[in-house]
């Protein structure tokens, strides 16, 4: 242990990695699994045509990973492509080890062409639905799967165990390439084309052209209760979720376990996940039901406004079954706000003695930040398709983020910072204005590479305001290395004084991916215990491609179980 105490240049070896994590306490030891990433191109067909994507094995959507709470995970990437590539391990801490976390230029390098690199981490206390994805530019639309987290083997469920386990992936297909869409809406300033379709796990259903072939089935049992995994893997929407005539139960969000409530219609953020269950009737009034998902959103630019549906069918009728016959649920109107924040409303945490809520009582950093849209002026001798000719861009305190040339994570381990970052990231806005009213008359942001530096252990409330420049709409952010609790929400501008009165400090949710509603603020607690660099972004891929994006940089702590992990042998090099 003593060697982790400098900054010393020596690698670590996976096993050290791996030993070090089972010295916290309360971590169980697992066992360790290996997976193999070969990342290649692959021929796909969808609504009515072709195209060569990146796959993770030749699969879309990617494998499926299994760990048990304690367990190890050894994924080794091999980047077969064109592209650079990196993993995020959506939602999973990476205790000390921001080496494994994936954002490319944050905490690694990409994997280059013909490279290969080794993921190595351990699943510290934390059990449910998570997800990977890519984490370079938009190849995340392609490249994702399922990281299903089993509670250990004497814990199990807070509630009844289910007959089955279904993950179902919700996604976005562009018959374009995606690459070529953001690099032209980059070079033109415009907002980049959008999808042409939802997928469940992959698959568009009836809804669309040449997709009746492409409908995902669950079946199930009269009167069995099933577990649905949601995940919104969508690149750019908020979905609406619904299945006809059935009424689902929410029980976790964000791999935290949550006081169970029912609904008809759920709302789930890019970047969320979700577990509900769903009791089959014991005598269904048919053979199948219509399940399907729709955007949500209130954007003041095109997006995707169309539905993908997918069947819900009873083993006990067996006759064959098309989505296009069953008759949709009743899903909200695409911009009913409302509906979004009655749903959001509901979530609590257990708060039990097993499943306690750990919010910070005291805060030591009090954080307020703007977080939305805006412009960067047209280049000299170039026409932009933006706002009366600018570009559009996004922001967080009117700050846009810029791509270092050096990982970050890195560079804070080394205390190499000149030319690759600045520790001066603003923690409140730097010029105040009516956030959700009439924007100001200067629309243009700043650019930098700026993280928020944080002493171990340091309690933050971090307030994210929405701002109406460009247009109000939702942002859900994902923040890297931390869960957060969600202790209250608004519309307007956030008040100071009052609306802290209104904070839930008993049970709020926990989660890693919020979204801070339309015209409004969303009020979070987290505690800095995880040493490194972790970004926080809105996971949305164009305003993240816009710079909607910031870090924070977190300390070692004073013992040895409190540093930072030292780097693997295989990191990738810019």
């Amino acid at each position: 242990m003593g060697a982790l105490r400098g900054r010393a240049a020596a690698s670590a070896s996976p096993f050290l990695a791996f030993a070090v994590l089972l010295a916290l306490p309360g971590l169980t030891a697992g066992i360790t699994r290996h997976y193999t990433f070969n990342v290649r191109m692959t021929k796909v067909t969808r609504l009515c045509g072709s195209k060569s994507i990146p796959t993770v094995n030749g699969q879309f959507p990617g494998p499926k990973l299994v760990a048990r709470e304690g367990d190890r995970l050894v994924v080794k990437v091999h980047n077969h492509i064109n592209y650079n590539v990196s993993f995020h391990w959506h939602g999973l801490r990476q205790l000390r080890n921001g080496w494994a976390d994936g954002p490319s230029y944050i905490t690694q390098c990409p994997i280059q062409p013909g490279k290969s690199y080794t993921y190595d981490f351990t699943v510290a206390g934390q059990r449910g639905t998570l997800w990977w994805h890519a984490h370079f530019s938009w190849l995340r639309v392609h490249l994702y799967g399922p990281l299903l987290i089993l509670p250990s083997r004497s814990e199990g469920y807070p509630f009844q165990s289910p007959h089955k386990e279904v993950p179902i992936m919700f996604g976005e297909w562009f018959k374009a390439d995606t690459e070529t869409v953001i690099n032209q809406a980059l070079q033109t300033g415009a907002g980049p084309n959008v999808s042409d379709a939802y997928t469940f796990n992959g698959l568009p259903g009836p809804t669309y052209n040449c997709s009746s072939k492409d409908t995902y089935k669950l079946k199930v049992q009269p009167g069995r209760t099933y577990m649905l995994r949601l995940i919104n893997a969508a690149l750019n929407n908020e979905l609406f979720f619904a299945i006809a005539n059935h009424t689902l139960t929410v029980v976790e969000a964000d791999a935290n376990y949550v006081k169970p409530f029912t609904a008809t219609t759920l709302v789930i953020s890019p970047g969320q996940t979700m577990n509900v269950l769903l009791t089959a009737s014991t005598n269904p009034a048919s053979r199948a039901f219509a399940m399907a998902v729709a955007p949500y959103t209130n954007t003041q630019g095109t997006f995707d406004n169309t539905t993908a549906t997918a069947v819900l069918e009873y083993y006990a009728l067996t006759r064959p079954t098309s989505a296009g016959t069953l008759p949709l649920p009743a899903l909200p109107r695409y911009n009913d706000t409302n509906a979004v924040a009655n749903f959001t409303g509901n979530f609590r945490s257990l708060a039990t003695a097993q499943y306690p809520a750990r919010v910070p009582r005291a805060v030591d950093r009090h954080v307020l930040f703007t977080v939305g849209l805006g412009t960067d002026p047209c280049p000299p001798n170039r026409t932009c398709q933006g706002s009366n000719g600018t570009k559009f861009a996004a922001s967080v305190n009117n700050i846009s983020f810029v791509r270092p040339r050096a990982a970050l994570l890195d560079a804070h381990y080394r205390r190499r910072y000149a030319g690759v970052l600045m520790a001066n990231f603003p923690t409140t806005p730097p010029h105040p204005f009516n956030y959700t009213g009439t924007a100001p008359n200067n629309t243009f942001v700043a650019h930098g590479t700026r993280v928020v530096p944080l002493a171990f252990n340091t309690s933050v409330e971090l307030v994210m305001q929405g701002t109406a420049i460009q247009g109000a709409e939702s942002h859900p952010l994902h923040m890297h290395g931390f869960n957060f609790f969600v202790l209250a929400q608004g519309f307007g501008n956030y008040d100071p004084v009052n609306d802290p009165t209104k904070y839930n400090l008993a049970d709020p949710v926990e989660r890693n991916t919020v979204s801070v509603p339309t015209a409004g603020w969303v009020a979070v607690r987290f505690l800095a215990d995880n040493p490194g660099v972790w970004l926080m972004h809105c996971h949305f891929d164009v305003h993240l491609s816009w710079g909607l994006s910031m870090a924070w940089m977190v300390d070692d702590g004073p013992l040895p179980n409190q540093k930072m992990l030292p780097p693997p042998s295989d990191l990738p090099k810019c």
